[in-house]
């Protein structure tokens, strides 16, 4: 009896594994575009404090902007009128990692399509095409990035993003301060504790959209930051979906739509030329 029990054990154990192995393969195996037919959802990677793009509303919980609306119509244009919308709240520097793991299924955040990036991810075609700048206090003499050039400025930036090489270019002796987020770093700007601001320009207007009598931003950008989607690299056929979608999507009036009722008559904002798929255009 005992032996026998040794044998059913090991029989249940091999076959228990044998299972497991199998979930996995299978798991590994599954691509994002089968997965979000399948589950008739798309998980998208989004931030809760990028007013204008993507801003949690403390009241109702859910996060309302540009990119949440444009989330929202591309999901449609893939999965149809009763494809779902699922999103995950994700931060600049975890953004990357949670496609790789599988959190999301896309990341629409914000997020800046550099050679860099394309070596680890894919990208869709440009959705939006901001550039850098700074934000200082209304009454600030510095006008332009060459002016932080000297260690007496510093200068707040969000970690992970690209701010850093990108100041240094113009300003290499000015200090770059990091903070965890687009919330932090205002927060320093406003108690003094740095002289500016560093972000891409629709970020920054969005900020200070509520304090345009004690900031301004700068007119002159200093970098091109084109906005892609990013999606786990290798999955060409979602972002090919993606692409066709956006596509469509200017296509048919959606994306000026969409440009119109969150950018209209914002301050130092061009619908136009952020509008762009390309730099050059």
């Amino acid at each position: 009896m005992a032996r026998k029990l040794r044998e059913l054990t090991a029989f249940m154990a091999v076959l228990l594994l044998s299972l497991v192995f199998t979930a996995c393969s299978h798991s590994q195996s599954s691509s994002t575009y089968d997965r979000v037919k399948q589950t008739n959802t798309i998980t998208w990677g989004m931030r809760a404090d990028t007013r204008l793009f993507s801003m949690m509303d403390v009241d109702s919980s859910k996060a309302t902007g540009f990119e949440v609306d444009l989330a929202r119509a591309v999901t449609k244009q893939i999965l149809g009128p009763k494809g779902k919308m699922k999103i995950e709240y994700i931060s600049e520097k975890s953004r990357i990692m949670d496609l790789k793991i599988g959190n999301v299924d896309a990341v629409m955040a914000t997020m800046t399509n550099t050679p860099d990036r394309r070596k680890i991810i894919n990208f869709s075609d440009t959705y939006f095409m901001a550039g850098e700048t700074l934000i200082v206090p209304k009454k600030s003499k510095l006008n332009s990035i060459k002016d932080f050039n000297n260690s007496k400025y510093s200068i707040a930036a969000v970690k992970g993003s690209t701010a850093d090489s990108d100041v240094h270019k113009y300003a290499p002796k000015a200090r770059v301060i990091f903070y965890d987020d687009y919330g932090s770093c205002y927060n320093a700007l406003k108690a003094g504790k740095t002289n500016a601001m560093v972000s891409d320009n629709a970020v920054l207007a969005g900020l200070i959209s509520d304090d345009k009598d004690k900031f301004k931003m700068l007119p002159d950008t200093f970098t091109v930051e084109p906005y892609g989607i990013g999606i786990k690299k290798g999955e060409d056929k979602f972002t090919a979906e993606v692409n066709q979608a956006l596509k469509v999507l200017r296509k048919n009036g959606t994306y000026a739509r969409l440009m119109k009722k969150w950018f209209n008559g914002v301050p130092g904002f061009n619908i136009k030329s952020s509008s762009r798929l390309k730099a050059s255009e």
